[in-house]
């Protein structure tokens, strides 16, 4: 079996600007066994997702418990590195947030700057930073390079200005770079000038979310992008299908 430090390091690899690694977005043992089965090396899981799996709602509607509870059942079934979004922290400390990742399994995670848990504030540009910070620092010490993902939820908000946002987004972006993120997720739909400026000044790995019947990989690939997930967009893609095939039964 191979260590966490070692999925951990695998994982970073696949990072790689312009040949962008696809990271499967799932929500429980079935779907990760899916697509592990389909010939993904890594997987990642949506909060998104994970809540509807279980009754919950999106935006912390379910316990970082619950959501460890799925962690579990994933690398139980699977070998392959698994990083989960964890929302904005769910009101817990960067410690307990490593601790408990690393307990479940997992070697790399989503940190977004959306606080749900106080009434969805958007995090200012240094306090997201030295949320990242604190994440590195406990992962550090724990011994795993857990893979930090550090999201802005700025192009979602449709924060402030768009004269200036995508500077704005920038400059928060290289915050969290500077604080120990291995990898920067300005999620959002973006042109193809936004992103290839994103992929350009930004000094990691970007990610982007995907539609998995809409995509193109290639067309990230040209754009820099290193890291592609699914999102919701997959379960939802499964969900309509499933539709489809229980319409013709009613």
């Amino acid at each position: 079996m191979t260590s966490l430090e070692g999925k951990a390091k695998a994982f970073l690899e696949l990072h790689r600007p312009g040949d962008p690694a696809v990271f499967p977005t799932v929500w429980d043992a079935w779907s990760a066994n899916l697509a592990v089965a389909a010939g993904f090396s890594a997987l990642t899981l949506g909060s998104h997702p994970v809540a509807d799996s279980i009754g919950r709602s999106d935006n912390e509607g379910m316990t970082f418990a619950e959501l460890l509870t799925r962690v579990r059942q994933i690398t139980e079934v699977v070998e392959v590195p698994v990083s989960v979004d964890i929302e904005s922290g769910y009101g817990l400390e960067p410690a307990q947030l490593i601790e408990g990742l690393l307990e479940a399994g997992a070697i790399g995670l989503n940190i977004e700057d959306t606080v749900h848990s106080e009434d969805g504030r958007l995090r200012g540009a240094e306090e997201h930073a030295a949320f990242v910070h604190g994440l590195r620092q406990y992962a550090d010490a724990a011994g795993v390079h857990v893979v930090v993902n550090a999201r802005t939820d700025m192009f979602l908000r449709a924060d402030g200005d768009e004269s200036d946002r995508l500077d704005r987004a920038i400059a928060r972006l290289k915050l969290a770079a500077e604080a120990g993120a291995d990898v920067l997720f300005p999620v959002g739909r973006h042109s193809d000038t936004d992103l290839r400026r994103l992929t350009s000044e930004l000094p990691l790995p970007v990610s982007v979310v995907a539609v998995p019947g809409e995509s193109d990989k290639a067309v990230f690939a040209a754009q820099g992008v290193a890291r592609i997930s699914f999102g919701p967009f997959l379960q939802f893609a499964l969900a309509a299908e499933a539709n489809r095939l229980l319409d013709r039964w009613k």
